[in-house]
């Protein structure tokens, strides 16, 4: 059975915490765009801001429609399921944006992270509704630990190189909405 909750009490905090990966899917208004869903996990990169709103970091990466779906929509569903323990999955529905190292809030947002190159952002989701569920369909896994391939390719590419890639790579989603609007 679900269950809807008001708020990130400290039950749900601790159990969002724990996840060592979390999934973000978002969509565009017209039917014919492309849904996306994300997988996220390095640690340090994921913050619950206060008892409705959640954030993390956004990494340069081959594809941007997250930032691009909220700057047309702001709407976005970040689930967190555990892989071992008691089965559960938590889910909160939201209105997102998507703050650049530009904006006026973007520096202190950022206190909540560890330090990556490559940020392209920081997504922050304002809960609009919060729910978990019993998770039994959710297999057990084994995490064996993080990956560091996408810090290494930021760190080689250098920050010239990072403003580069965004410009040629990260300016609009596959259905063609602007995302990154900074100067990058």
């Amino acid at each position: 059975m679900t269950k809807t909750h008001e708020a990130i009490d400290d039950k749900l905090r601790t159990f969002i915490e724990e996840q060592k990966m979390f999934f973000v899917a978002t969509a565009p208004l017209n039917p014919d765009g492309h849904i996306n869903v994300s997988p996220k996990g390095l640690a340090g990169t994921f913050a619950v801001v206060d008892d409705r709103t959640i954030a993390y970091l956004d990494l340069t990466g081959s594809g941007v429609e997250t930032v691009a779906h909220l700057r047309e929509n702001g709407r976005i569903c970040v689930m967190f399921c555990a892989f071992d323990g008691r089965p559960r999955i938590v889910r909160v529905h939201g209105v997102g944006d998507a703050v650049e190292p530009n904006d006026a809030e973007f520096e202190s947002l950022s206190e909540h992270f560890d330090e990556y190159p490559g940020v392209r952002s920081i997504i922050r989701v304002r809960a609009t509704r919060i729910s978990d569920s019993c998770g039994y369909g959710v297999p057990i896994y084994e995490h064996k630990g993080g990956r560091d391939q996408l810090q290494r390719w930021a760190d080689s590419k250098g920050e010239d190189g990072i403003s580069q890639y965004q410009r040629d790579n990260n300016t609009e989603s596959l259905d063609g909405l602007p995302s990154l609007l900074g100067d990058h």
